[in-house]
């Protein structure tokens, strides 16, 4: 039972004082790691790296951390998506017709 004791009281202590862990805390250490290692990939440095690792420190759990310039290229798929979707937009199409449009444009 004594052995119990101070194991639970340092627990107890730790907890008081918050110096225990928490989630939150390894969830923004695990962020950091992961901004660290971005930034090294993209060998960022001064103060390019400053404002990088600020913008990827507060961006939202899931958000992109790519600037506009580095945004993922689109593939084949999505460009002609794309392509079809902004000339149904300059017909006016709508309901069927769009429909159609866009299944002969994605076809061919």
């Amino acid at each position: 039972m004594n052995k119990l004791v101070l194991p639970i009281a340092l627990v107890a202590v730790c907890l008081a004082t918050g110096s225990a862990p928490t989630l939150a805390d390894s969830a923004q250490q695990e962020k950091m790691k992961s901004c660290n290692a971005e930034a090294k990939v993209k060998n960022l440095a001064g103060e390019e790296r400053k404002k990088f690792m600020s913008e990827c420190l507060s961006a939202k759990p899931g958000a992109k951390t790519e600037t506009k310039a580095e945004e993922k290229k689109l593939t084949p798929q999505q460009e002609k998506m794309k392509s079809c979707n902004a000339q149904a937009a300059g017909k006016k199409l709508a309901g069927e017709e769009r429909k159609k449009f866009m299944s002969s444009c994605l076809k061919g």
